[in-house]
């Protein structure tokens, strides 16, 4: 082969297939379905993968004994790597020595090697590394593509060293990710210490707003629904779902346009001035103010507020801690939460003049935009430390750490 770059001596490069196997998981048959009840069949789905290289396993699902019995030749054990190859497509990680054994899912393969010869955690560290995401053909460690073919997977080459070599690196990584980690997570720290900050400005705002102001229903002072947007009067209309929506902000980022014929009748229409609630989970209570004419799915309710009403005012009110809480403890569905429409309806909002509530959306903005550039500061440093160990990797797999 061309080398991909020069190793050290003693170093070799070998496909995956030359040392591994690469086998497939299994979904469960048609018509079956994952329990949440715990079984001694645990299986692992994608969206069980954290990003960490290992298995979150908070809301894993389990089988039944007789599905187990179908698809038992699937598991994937402790000693094996394993690789997203579908819908989220590079995830890579080592299963916790609990769910030693579990079923593995169809949109996700395993790497067997043998661990007396090959250091897993050697392996697990290159399928981080630039070099192997370039062999598979992501330009980022996780993207959308259709499939990851198995051909594709067994083609990479990895550099290999003796196992005594290995272990070596191995620790050597281990030692300085440790220190990097924690100056990451010291980082995102100060991001959850801002989020906090702005929640209890926020929460402090309208406490002492209801001590001052009288209080009406959002039912009284909304329109639900908003405006019926014409489409003769706009024939093309911006369109997003739920899945356009970042879970933790509420902001939408991404979108499309739709003519008549593509805007289905389900669909909510509005008009700018009107916030959406999220109604339901994975983004119970975000709030959007998009400040478009658009459509959206129905699973975003549409309040458009009445003359009395500033819709920057009305987003804070329902951003503010206190409410969320409020709307969580009363969701409905144990399974899939959703927001208990009666209650939101009849939430009670203080209600100062329109002038006051601008006052307080221009003060509540200038403290949202000095603590975002907090945030800002500190993502780009958790940036930089996340380069630091990508160059790391890379010197490692070289033979240079």
């Amino acid at each position: 082969m061309a080398e991909l770059y020069k190793l050290p001596d003693g170093w070799e490069w070998k496909t995956i297939d030359e040392f591994a196997t690469i086998k497939s998981g299994k979904r469960v048959p048609k018509s079956k379905k994952l329990l949440d009840d715990v079984t001694p069949y645990p299986y692992i789905r994608v969206t069980d993968f954290s990003d960490n290289g290992t298995v979150d396993t908070s809301d894993i699902k389990y089988i039944s004994e007789d599905i187990y019995q179908q698809i038992k030749n699937y598991t994937i054990t402790d000693e094996d790597i394993y690789i997203s190859v579908a819908g989220t497509i590079g995830k890579t990680g080592i299963i916790p020595s609990e769910l030693n054994g579990a079923n593995l899912t169809e949109n996700a393969v395993k790497i067997v090697f043998d661990n007396s010869k090959y250091d897993k955690n050697f392996i697990f560290n290159f399928t981080n590394s630039i070099t192997f995401m370039e062999q598979i053909g992501l330009a980022t460690k996780t993207v959308a593509m259709p499939k990851l073919a198995i051909k594709r997977l067994k083609e990479v080459f990895i550099p290999l060293p003796s196992l005594e070599e290995q272990k070596r690196i191995v620790s050597k990584l281990d030692t300085l990710f440790e220190k990097i980690d924690k100056s990451i997570s010291l980082h995102q720290k100060n991001i959850d210490e801002a989020n906090v900050f702005m929640a209890s400005v926020l929460n402090d705002v309208f406490v002492e707003l209801e001590e001052r102001y009288e209080k009406e229903e959002l039912n009284e002072i909304v329109i639900f629904g908003g405006k019926n947007i014409s489409t003769l009067e706009y024939p093309n209309l911006i369109y997003f779902s739920l899945e356009d929506i970042e879970a933790q902000t509420g902001r939408i980022l991404n979108f499309k346009t739709v003519n008549k014929a593509g805007v289905r009748g389900t669909a909510v229409k509005f008009d700018e001035n009107v916030v959406l609630y999220s109604k339901l989970r994975p983004y119970l209570n975000k709030v959007i103010v998009p400040n478009l004419v658009g459509c959206s799915t129905t699973e975003l309710v549409v309040l458009k507020p009445k003359d009395k009403l500033d819709k920057y005012f009305l987003a804070s009110y329902l951003r503010s801690s206190n409410i969320v809480n409020f709307l969580n403890n009363d969701s409905m569905g144990a399974k899939m939460p959703r927001t208990n429409m009666k209650t939101f309806r009849n939430l009670e909002l203080p209600l100062p003049p329109l002038q006051t509530q601008q006052k307080v959306v221009t003060y509540l903005d200038e403290i949202s935009q000095k603590m975002d550039k907090i945030k800002q500061i500190q993502k780009e440093k958790m940036q930089s430390l996340k380069a630091l160990k990508a160059s790391i990797l890379d010197k490692a797999f070289r033979g240079e750490l």
